[in-house]
């Protein structure tokens, strides 16, 4: 088993209110096979063995879905990879003796928390707003015996992929949330069981994005190349076709 020794630049912050800093780490014997996390577990061991603050950094299912583990790697939101979480990544990515530069998400609207965490809520408020269907549209059954164009299935669950983490807002220079909120915009719109409200939905989800600070979009696509679902930069058009016509 291949192992390599890494030389890591990590952020340090106690909290918000904290200016914060850039720490040397050394990554010592660690395996090509180990994720970026289990590699910051291992790091995270020697610091407690040490009596040191372990680095604080978020996750949960380890497994490519849920987007908790937010962090940029080397300037990259989720690293290297793409189409990648972080918690994916795999440490042959990297070279033996390579320095990696780890950060938070860098957006006024996700205030960091502590260390590698940041304050997501703000996506939670935006769902909020109109990210749902608070019509009657029946059971299960009532909505699988709707017909839906595959065309539209297939946007809809393009766009449902999207799991919230942010990598979106922490790529693009204005910290827009555009992408994000056009993916959850659209894949209610295009079914027909959010076709009744989408009008109202729209309105309220950018106003909520609005109100939480987030930046404009300039068309750079820097969201599309850093998300881990990939998804299209045409769902803002999509956002921005229903706003207008609402």
């Amino acid at each position: 088993m291949d192992t390599m020794n890494l030389h890591l630049k990590v952020w340090r912050q106690k909290d918000k209110n904290d200016k914060g800093r850039m720490v040397s780490y050394e990554a010592k014997n660690v395996s090509e096979h180990m994720s970026f996390l289990e590699m910051l577990d291992v790091v995270n061991d020697d610091l407690i063995k040490k009596g040191d603050e372990p680095i604080a950094f978020d996750h949960d299912c380890r497994e490519g879905i849920c987007g908790a583990c937010s962090m940029v790697i080397n300037g990259v939101p989720h690293g290297p990879e793409k189409g990648t979480t972080t918690c994916q990544l795999h440490m042959r990515k990297f070279k033996d003796g390579e320095t990696i530069y780890i950060e938070p998400w860098r957006a006024k609207a996700f205030p960091v928390a502590k260390d590698l965490i940041v304050d997501r809520s703000a996506f939670d408020r935006i769902i909020q707003a109109g990210g749902y269907v608070s019509i009657n549209t029946g059971g299960a059954p009532d909505g699988n015996a709707l017909p839906i164009p595959k065309v539209n299935a297939d946007l809809a669950m393009d766009a449902a992929t999207c799991i919230g983490c942010g990598a979106c807002v922490a790529a693009c220079k204005n910290a827009s949330a555009m992408l994000f909120v056009s993916a959850k915009v659209s894949h209610l719109a295009l079914l027909p069981q959010g076709v009744v409200e989408k009008k109202e939905r729209v309105r309220k989800m950018v106003r909520a994005m609005d109100k939480e600070g987030f930046g404009n979009c300039t068309n750079q696509y820097e969201c599309e190349a850093a998300c881990p679902k990939e998804i299209s930069v045409n769902f803002i058009t999509r956002l921005n076709r229903e706003y207008i016509s609402s």
